[in-house]
């Protein structure tokens, strides 16, 4: 009977309850958690701005060790080291046999229900169904995922560390190199560096852009951005973004703005940073009733492209072992994304943590 971090009601602080977990059913898998990490998407469910039915387990980025297998199971065996992906491929519809399970129909709607292939979920309250976050539902002390959802990676690697490249460093990272494709020598901004916004930093640096503007309102945070790759920081509190990066780039702007806030106004900014035959790609999540509004005689006169990136187009049994090998060989940063460890009783301090600006990333952390 596992102990997890419930969200029972929307505006109210998550409570720690005593679960019961069903076996895992055919071609799913029941892990053992170690690490789950502290995310803003989280945070719009606990608000109501991403309403998704309650009860319900949250969290979406984690690692752990797999316990048992159900039916059919033969990517992972008992006692493999596994990354939790909230994008477990459906691997039959349009999108997947394309190549692009990052736009999976097969799972769009059972994400936003918090239920399994089989539109269940495993979580248990007596008779009373408990739901899992993007069909993970890892604020547990184990959970059960369908086998697409569990990506083995080497047991070398620290499963706090593995963790993060289950959401903010393969987003970050995949929206620079697989959505943007930047070249290297390519100017890049950033408008937001908290978790997300650091790993489109690490994503800039990996791929040799140059200059790296970083953009964010709190002083910490500029300064952590230097710190993930940036070569340049703007406060935007103390000057106008769009015409300092103008100011910095011969006053062409950008070739590639990356919002990474959720805030319509910062995707507006993002576009009017960008030069001639720019790109902007949206990263953050804003509410769904958010609109941006943009000069429409910009986009064929200038040639400039505004899009989106999903968890960096991942593939993730391909992705997020690519980008633990990439920590092994030193080119990305993991220790220092990690701010605060938290046990699962202090989850709401977490998320307070996180609301307050004061994280990097946080991991909650399982075990003794």
């Amino acid at each position: 009977m596992p102990r997890a971090a419930v969200l029972v009601k929307h505006n109210q602080p998550l409570e720690i309850l005593d679960l019961d977990l069903q076996e895992p059913r055919a071609r799913e898998v029941r892990v053992r958690m170690a690490a789950a990490g502290v995310c803003h998407s989280d945070l719009h469910v606990i608000t109501g701005d991403r309403p998704r039915p309650v009860p319900m387990v949250l969290g979406h980025e984690g690692a752990g060790v797999v316990e048992a297998v159900g039916e059919g199971v033969t990517r992972v065996s008992v006692g493999d080291h596994v990354v939790l992906s909230w994008k477990p491929a459906c691997e039959r519809c349009h999108y997947c046999l394309r190549g692009r399970p990052d736009m999976c129909l097969g799972t769009a709607d059972l994400l936003e229900q918090g239920v399994l292939f089989d539109g269940t979920p495993r979580f248990r309250r007596g008779q009373e169904p408990i739901r899992q976050m993007l069909m993970v539902g890892c604020f547990a002390e184990s959970t059960v995922v369908p086998e697409t959802g569990a990506i083995p990676v080497p047991k070398e690697i620290p499963l706090d560390l593995a963790s993060l490249v289950g959401c903010a460093v393969t987003t970050g990272v995949g929206a620079v190199t697989k959505t943007a494709k930047v070249p290297a020598g390519a100017s890049v901004a950033v408008i937001g560096c908290g978790g997300m916004g650091l790993n489109l930093l690490q994503g800039a640096r990996l791929v040799g852009a140059n200059p790296i503007i970083a953009i964010d309102v709190l002083p910490h945070k500029l300064e952590d951005a230097r710190l993930f790759g940036a070569t340049h920081t703007l406060n935007a509190r103390e000057q106008d973004p769009i015409q300092a990066v103008r100011d910095l780039t011969d006053g062409l702007g950008v070739e590639y703005a990356f919002e990474a806030i959720g805030s319509a106004a910062a995707i507006e900014q993002a576009f009017a940073m960008i030069r001639r035959a720019g790109t902007a790609v949206v990263v953050g999540s804003a509410p769904r009733t958010a609109e941006v509004h943009l000069s429409a005689l910009d986009i064929p006169t200038y040639t400039k492209t505004l899009t989106g990136s999903l968890f960096g187009e991942a593939n993730p049994p391909v992705d997020l072992p690519a980008m633990l090998e990439l920590y092994r060989a030193g080119r990305l940063q993991l220790d220092e994304l990690i701010t605060r460890r938290y046990r699962l009783e202090e989850v709401n301090e977490a998320y307070q943590d996180l609301l307050d600006g004061k994280l990097r990333r946080g991991i909650i952390t399982f075990g003794p």
